[in-house]
């Protein structure tokens, strides 16, 4: 239900990328085979983030620091910036994900 949702709330050329998308994906499998919503999310960020963007991204998580951002300014950083890092966005990283939040702490 949310690719439905997800594709539903696009609008013009956005619109336009998803119907051409969902008739690659299709092609690529059976038609009217279910797209999960990760597989649209990755689709999605691949066209609306250049992959040089996403690096960006990725460097700035894997550099993030708590310095002078309050605790709570920090955890909604590393949240935002978490999403471009794969790795992180695994069950199976729970737990580096928790071990790289507390090394970004400031002592």
């Amino acid at each position: 239900h949310k690719v439905l949702l997800g594709a539903y709330v696009l609008h013009d050329e956005a619109d336009h990328w998803w119907g051409n998308a969902k008739q690659r994906l299709e092609a690529v499998g059976a038609v009217g085979a279910v797209i999960t919503w990760a597989r649209f999310k990755r689709e999605f960020l691949t066209k609306s983030f250049p992959a040089d963007e996403r690096n960006r991204k990725v460097i700035e998580f894997m550099d993030l620091k708590q310095g002078s951002m309050s605790v709570s300014e920090y955890a909604a950083k590393f949240k935002d910036l978490c999403r471009f890092a794969r790795h992180y966005n695994t069950m199976e990283a729970e737990e580096d994900k928790c071990v790289k939040f507390e090394n970004g702490l400031r002592p």
